[in-house]
């Protein structure tokens, strides 16, 4: 295991996205847009990032995952992708929000305005003094004050700040910094319940033989 070598992965959108943080500070990225077949793509694109920075598997200190929000599917991907491969090497599994990965190297304060589709915006502040809590609003009448960032930044008028570094290397990024703390395990971080809806199909009548 080398020490602070860091893989972390992200499929919340349209993306298969990988970055490997070394321990000399560079970082690695994979960014494949893809709509579908993330699932089929995700560990073929770890090995062959890990292979770009000559590693194995089990040089590994920890791995970094985005939690959304984002695609129900796709967060469900890599979170479920992330614990397998930390249980399996024994190493910690981190969970990073898209909204502070966004966040990551900009100057505070700061708003992250992302597009949640639906006329709607995931909205999460970041102070001095720390983030709030994120959530789910209506994008008709929503104002913010001060610098803003994100998908939906440019609809609300204010300063918009572009996203210090991709992604992905933000996730790698921030992951590193919670090596050595106690971090709970990587759940998806969802704002809006599911968009599936239950069966319309009457249940089947089971009889008696």
């Amino acid at each position: 295991m080398l020490p602070e070598t860091l893989l972390a992965f992200d499929t919340s959108a349209a993306h298969c996205a990988a970055a490997l943080l070394l321990p000399d500070g560079r970082c690695l990225i994979r960014v494949e847009d893809m709509a579908k077949g993330q699932a089929e793509r995700l560990i073929p694109l770890l090995e062959d990032l890990l292979a770009e920075g000559g590693i194995g598997w089990h040089d590994l200190a920890a791995i970094g995952v985005g939690t959304g929000p984002g695609n129900f599917t796709g967060v469900r991907i890599s979170v479920a992708a992330a614990r397998g491969l930390a249980l399996s090497l024994g190493v910690p599994a981190i969970g990073v929000t898209r909204l502070e990965a966004l966040a990551h190297g900009l100057p505070r304060p700061l708003t992250v305005v992302e597009d949640a589709r639906r006329e709607e915006v995931y909205l999460q502040h970041f102070g001095a003094d720390g983030p709030r809590p994120a959530g789910l609003h209506p994008l008709a009448g929503l104002t913010v004050t001060g610098p803003v960032t994100g998908s939906a930044a440019a609809a609300l008028g204010a300063p918009v700040l572009p996203p210090a570094m991709p992604l992905i290397e933000a996730v790698a990024r921030i992951a590193a910094t919670r090596l050595g703390s106690p971090q709970p395990r990587p759940a998806p971080f969802y704002l809006r319940g599911a968009d599936a809806a239950p069966p319309s199909d009457p249940p089947p009548v089971i009889l008696d033989a």
